[in-house]
């Protein structure tokens, strides 16, 4: 499955959130993200992502395993996506890092993460902070096969147009590379 995503810089931050309120209840999360390369740093040249996820909740705790292709789709930065849940954290770290993987880069966002259904689809709007990063970024998503791409693609635009998005809004830009930025 391909993760059809835009991301967006909110320059209204209270007025997005009053709106996906209307939509949807709010999961408020932390994710403590550690992102992984080959020491060669051959992953990140190749636009690939692996990366252990730790989601702190109110319903608990989970880590999640995520492997992620390069973009398949320019303009969005879409990629096919891997991912699962993993019971130990700290084994799924020894393990990579046992595989000669080495962490890249790792740092915190806080998200305020909604599930709706727009244009008969099943979506995931989370408004994201990360403590490095200034300013708020609104992220829509959804799974789709390779052949629907630009059509949920253009769903997604109007989700975020009906939210007060508008297309220069749009960033392709990282918060990898933002977090990397600011630490130099």
């Amino acid at each position: 499955m391909i993760e059809a995503e835009l991301k967006a810089r909110v320059h209204a931050p209270d007025t997005v959130t009053q709106q996906l309120d209307k939509l949807a209840t709010a999961r408020v999360e932390v994710y403590q993200d550690t992102y992984y390369d080959r020491p060669d740093g051959s992953l990140d040249k190749a636009g690939e992502e692996l990366r252990v996820r730790t989601v702190h909740g109110t319903d608990g705790t989970r880590t999640v395993l995520t492997y992620k292709a390069a973009a398949v789709d320019e303009a969005s930065g879409s990629k096919p996506e891997h991912e699962t849940l993993v019971e130990d954290a700290e084994a799924t770290h020894a393990i990579l890092r046992g595989l000669g993987h080495v962490p890249f880069i790792a740092f915190q966002k806080h998200c305020r993460n909604y599930d709706f259904e727009a244009h008969g689809r099943k979506m995931l709007a989370t408004l994201v902070r990360v403590p490095e990063i200034d300013g708020t970024f609104l992220e829509v998503e959804t799974l789709v096969d390779d052949d629907d791409l630009a059509s949920v693609l253009n769903d997604i635009r109007t989700v975020l147009t009906d939210l007060g998005i508008s297309p220069e809004d749009l960033t392709r830009d990282t918060y990898t590379g933002a977090v990397a930025a600011q630490r130099r």
